[in-house]
């Protein structure tokens, strides 16, 4: 069991590639394509295992373990319980989250919480939070019944406190953190790639993505970035 384990963890390097020929690439060097004078050549070299150090995978044995490690990482069928069932909710916000409960857990739908709110101390704080993982990691039955408070926390994907000038970021399961000089503050799908635009000057967040603001008495802003998961072919 502990050595299947150690497999799919040396495996998961794999998740970085969508293809076999990604795969390839990453094995042929600058070097080598100024040698062979031709980038085919220099990739099937890689290919027939010259350029790797460990074991060389086939185009079968690629996609066979990528398949598995995506499938371990990112199971297709996850049982769960809705945290939000049968609960009469005081605050629209409740309600808004409880709508897209189902969908985050099921992977059809990604969503991002953007907070703002001021702590009893004066501090202003906000950044994002990938629902999806969230609700994977912790009980939100509290959160709906109002006995606990949504707050964000350094490992969220973003967390910003102006009075300290502390902005944290994290990748999470679900999404990376993108970095762009014109565009801002993005974030990258994992599954199906789609760039989710969170500037709230642009008309659209994305492609498959909607922003909606929700007016509640919980928090300064609260706006949900709803991200529709593409399956890739």
């Amino acid at each position: 069991m502990e050595r299947k384990k150690e497999v799919l963890e040396s495996d998961k390097r794999l998740l970085q590639f969508r293809t076999y020929d990604e795969y390839l690439d990453s094995l042929v060097s600058k070097v080598d394509v100024c040698y062979f004078k031709n980038y085919m050549t220099a990739r099937k070299i890689a290919e027939l295992g010259y350029r790797c150090s460990g074991d060389m995978l086939t185009k079968e044995e690629f996609y066979r373990k990528l398949a598995d490690v995506t499938e371990a990482v990112f199971p297709s069928k996850k049982p769960y319980e809705l945290s939000s069932i049968g609960i009469d909710f005081h605050d629209v916000m409740y309600n808004e989250l409880a709508n897209r409960e189902s969908g985050n857990r099921t992977g059809l739908l990604s969503t991002i919480i953007y907070i703002r709110y001021i702590t009893k101390d004066g501090h202003e704080i906000s950044g994002y939070i990938d629902y999806a993982d969230r609700l994977l990691n912790e009980n939100w039955t509290p959160f709906f019944l109002g006995k606990a408070k949504l707050r964000l926390r350094m490992t969220d994907l973003s967390f910003f406190n102006w009075r300290a000038k502390k902005a944290i970021y994290n990748d999470s399961p679900n999404y990376w953190v993108i970095f762009d000089p014109v565009k801002g503050l993005l974030f990258q799908h994992k599954n199906d790639r789609k760039i989710v635009h969170v500037d709230p000057s642009l008309s659209s967040p994305g492609q498959s993505s909607f922003r909606e603001r929700i007016f509640t008495t919980l928090f300064d802003h609260f706006i949900l970035y709803d991200h529709y998961v593409r399956k890739q072919s």
